[in-house]
């Protein structure tokens, strides 16, 4: 079973429509867990409204907590999943319907890898991610979060909450240093609607040429933060 973990803050409407998306799979053993992280939007009255009109087998479960941050979120439904798979899902993405499956299909055919990963749109944008290398992850975060992952290789220590941006680079290149790898899949699974965690998405040569920049500097920092902590500077 896939345990579908989603962490929500504010994007009630949007959460609808990528519970839609999952409910229009076309692989059915999974479970979902959300986790409403402090949200001020009536969110929890949105969700009640969609499962009472939501003909399913499938297990629903929706946790409330103060807001903490994705990480605590995604940790708090971590502690909750009983899948052997997870799959931490944006509550601003789209799944094409045939994503889960696409993706338990090549994760149970590869015994090697322990997380297979896709292509995405944010947007209209598309962001070919390629091949999983891990001189490249090093070097730079292109691994979505939104990957399928086996419950058995995930990190016991979970994800790093003291962590702000960059949680899923975190979370590759500590799998990495265990001796993890993952597998690319050669599709666009999903979509991401623009306003949420990349939502100010700069054009590469911004970060180059535009130092001063507000956002260019969180993005150093963050980058900072993140290859002290794994030993890349």
């Amino acid at each position: 079973m896939i345990s579908i973990i989603i962490p929500v803050y504010n994007q009630g409407k949007k959460l609808i429509k990528t519970l839609f998306s999952i409910n229009a799979q076309t692989y059915r053993d999974f479970e979902v867990i959300i986790v409403n992280d402090g949200s001020e939007d009536g969110v929890e009255s949105l969700f009640s409204e969609y499962y009472k009109n939501l003909k399913t087998e499938n297990h629903y479960l929706f946790l409330n907590q103060t807001n903490q941050g994705a990480p605590a979120a995604r940790q708090r439904g971590l502690e909750e999943a009983r899948g052997d798979y997870l799959f931490f899902c944006d509550a601003d993405a789209i799944l094409e319907p045939s994503a889960l499956e696409t993706m338990i299909y090549a994760l149970a055919n590869n015994s090697q890898v322990s997380y297979v990963f896709s292509s995405f749109k944010w947007g209209k944008k598309l962001f070919r991610v390629g091949e999983f290398d891990p001189d490249r992850l090093k070097r730079m975060p292109y691994i979505h979060t939104m990957s399928l992952i086996k419950r058995a290789d995930f990190p016991g220590a979970g994800w790093d909450t003291s962590i702000k941006k960059f949680q899923d680079w975190d979370l590759w290149l500590t799998m990495l240093e265990q001796g993890k790898v993952g597998l690319f899949i050669p599709k666009v699974l999903f979509t991401v609607s623009p306003g949420g965690t990349i939502s100010s998405w700069l054009p590469s040569f911004a970060y180059k040429f535009l130092p001063f920049l507000p956002t260019v500097k969180k993005y150093r920092h963050a980058l900072k933060i993140i290859k002290e902590k794994h030993g890349l500077i």
